[in-house]
């Protein structure tokens, strides 16, 4: 392929994502379609199909984004030398998510389902992604906690990944949701994206 239409490819993806995304802001996964999409870019629904098959695959494409940002987010992370280190990094840890409300939005959805009306190419591309940010939470406990043997490492990572995915849920409460919830008697402590992640990267990390 020619570097100016790879380029060009490149810079459609993006636009097509982009899209995805400010309509995300005020719209549902369900609300969404390839044409509201096509609305907000500068060429047509069916140009689209050029890029991506499915509404899935361009969600897939904006997770793949955000999971992105994450870890370059995750990479920037260092030690101060101010406190214990795993205390640090479970603050730290919790001011990334904090700043990625998006990546936590789209965790909370049906990703099996998102994965299952993808292509091959687009899902590989995403799991390259995932496997980046696992790769740099193992670095930030490498950098964070000398200490810790690789097994340490591991079960933290394959228990804190999961965790994150039910953070927003509990973090973005409607006010249906709380008058619900106080129909239904249940005394439930709101918290934020914050408070949440900080409590379980600390239980994680044995400093809570």
């Amino acid at each position: 392929m020619p570097k100016d239409s790879a380029h060009l490819t490149q810079a459609r993806r993006e636009e097509i994502i982009s899209a995805c995304a400010k309509l995300y802001e005020t719209m549902s996964f369900k609300e969404i379609t390839i044409k509201e999409i096509a609305a907000f870019t500068s060429f047509t629904r069916t140009s689209i199909y050029n890029y991506f098959q499915t509404k899935e695959e361009i969600f897939l494409a904006l997770l793949q984004r955000e999971y992105e940002a994450w870890t370059a987010d995750l990479n920037s992370l260092h030690p101060s030398g101010s406190g214990p280190h795993r205390l640090e990094l479970a603050e730290q840890i919790s001011r990334t998510l904090e700043r990625r409300e998006r990546l936590l939005k789209l965790l909370s959805m049906n990703l099996n389902d998102m994965e299952a009306n993808s292509g091959m190419e687009h899902l590989v591309e995403f799991k390259r992604a995932y496997g980046a940010s696992v790769q740099a939470i193992q670095d930030c406990l490498r950098r964070f906690c000398p200490e810790m043997e690789a097994k340490e490492r591991r079960e933290f990572t394959f228990s804190f990944l999961p965790l994150i995915y039910g953070i927003y849920p509990y973090a973005a409460v409607t006010e249906k949701q709380r008058d619900a919830m106080e129909q239904a008697q249940i005394d439930f402590q709101y918290l934020s994206i914050y408070e949440i992640t900080l409590i379980g990267a600390q239980k994680l990390l044995g400093v809570l």
